[in-house]
């Protein structure tokens, strides 16, 4: 009998729970580990900002559902890894012993890199908010009622070392939208700030026309920006923000003013994760092989935002390489038989095909973008736009909330229409 215990119950985490639970036999135990006792849809946490959504509606208890599919769950933060003793410490001082040990732990936003970066609810009392938490969203929503009442400029976009870009845009677009509707959209300046080199970036050296269309849509809808943006330090309704050229060199000096901003960080990886020697890469995320497994440590395997990949290309201000959903699952779809394979006695063969599937809400519209795999060169790359992307990703909150519910990884209709695409989890 094997103890397989999963660090981590989000977007990968619980879909790998339930996906080893159909592939294992049952003498096999299976653990997940969390910091709370709830799941968060964190792709919703932009609507959740703007009231849109609210919390109920984007998060769900864990306990139940695992525990009616026989997998353990414990809400607790991970204190320690031994990793030479296959051994976790808790907080509050229970162990746990494994067999195998699946990280997917999601990043620690590190909003000490840039002074007076970070919410409130941060524990920093930085001056910028964040939409990476549950938590940070309806802290902004809080902020947002009352900037409605004498709004001013809104600053939105990602610091230096920032990878995930697709939720600054969606925001500064929903922000937009909301702004419109109330018909407040003429009294706030929005100003796009981003490490990227270009719009359109997005971490991964643009997806098809991304830097047009989304140039385009920016100009359509007033918002002002800055590239290449290294931002040095936050102040209470100021950015300072230093412009590089495509050398590398100071270009010019900003003081961008705000009345409201939301800047995502940089991440790196949980404490706990990066202390564990030889596991990890600088930033603390952990360094896999082509099969999601440590380099370091065989019975320890990671999929997500936490694994160390390297950027796409090397830009003047650095940006890491997004880690997106669908691509998070096909890590975590080749861990699990990866897994299975090796208590058989059999090696290792499966890899994630990395694809990426994005869809972002732009409010009103949206765009789509596959990239087939991610990490160029890539065999499809396209972008598209339009007001079914937007109706798309509502469908998607609802039915990724719903397969959480049943219990299920990949529905067999979810499995036919990406196999249509010629999306697939799994290198044939």
């Amino acid at each position: 009998m094997a103890h397989i215990v999963i660090m981590g119950a989000g977007i990968g985490g619980m879909p790998a729970a339930y996906e080893l639970r159909e592939m294992l036999p049952p003498e096999h135990r299976i653990t997940v580990v969390n910091t709370t006792d709830y799941f968060q849809f964190v792709p919703s946490n932009p609507w959740v900002a703007v009231g849109w959504r609210d919390r109920e509606a984007v998060t769900l208890t864990i306990a139940p559902y695992l525990e009616r599919k026989k997998i353990g769950f414990i809400a607790k933060s991970v204190t320690n890894i031994d990793a030479t003793a296959s051994k976790l410490t808790l907080l509050g001082g229970d162990t746990l012993d494994y067999d195998y040990l699946l990280i997917a732990t999601g990043p620690k936003l590190a909003f000490d890199e840039v002074p007076g970066a970070g919410p409130v609810t941060s524990g920093g009392g930085g001056f910028t908010h964040s939409i990476c938490h549950v938590d940070h969203a309806q802290a902004f929503f809080a902020d947002y009622e009352e900037f409605l009442k004498n709004p001013g400029p809104i600053v939105v976009g990602a610091m230096p070392g920032a990878s995930c870009f697709g939720p600054a845009y969606e925001f500064t677009m929903i922000l937009d939208t909301d702004l419109r509707r109330r018909k407040l959209r003429n009294k706030v300046p929005i100003t796009y700030v981003t490490s990227e080199p270009y719009i359109g970036h997005l971490g991964l050296g643009g997806v098809g026309d991304s830097k047009s269309m989304l140039e385009s849509e920016f100009r359509n809808r007033d918002v002002k920006w800055i590239t290449n943006a290294k931002t040095t330090k936050v102040e209470q309704g100021k950015m300072f923000v230093s412009q590089i050229d495509d050398q590398g060199n100071p270009l010019k000096d900003h003081e961008v003013a705000f009345k409201l901003s939301m800047m995502l960080p940089a991440f790196k990886g949980v404490d706990a994760v990066a202390a564990v020697p030889n596991l990890c890469n600088p930033r603390g995320m952990v360094i896999i092989d082509e099969f999601q497994r440590s380099k370091a440590y065989r019975n320890i395997y990671s999929a997500g935002v936490c694994v160390a990949i390297p950027p796409v290309e090397v830009t003047p201000v650095p940006t890491g390489c997004p880690k997106t959903g669908y691509m998070i699952e096909s890590m975590m779809t080749a861990i699990c038989h990866n897994i299975a394979d090796d208590l058989a006695g059999r090696p290792a063969t499966a890899k994630g095909t990395w694809n990426a599937v994005c869809l972002a809400d732009m409010g009103d519209t949206g765009a789509a973008f596959v990239a087939l795999p991610q990490i160029p060169p890539r065999n499809v790359n396209w972008f598209k736009k339009g007001k079914w992307v937007h109706l798309a990703k509502i469908a998607y909150e609802k039915y990724f909330m719903r397969k959480l519910k049943k219990g299920t990884s990949e529905p067999i209709y979810e499995k036919y229409i990406m196999g249509l695409l010629g999306i697939n989890r799994l290198n044939k």
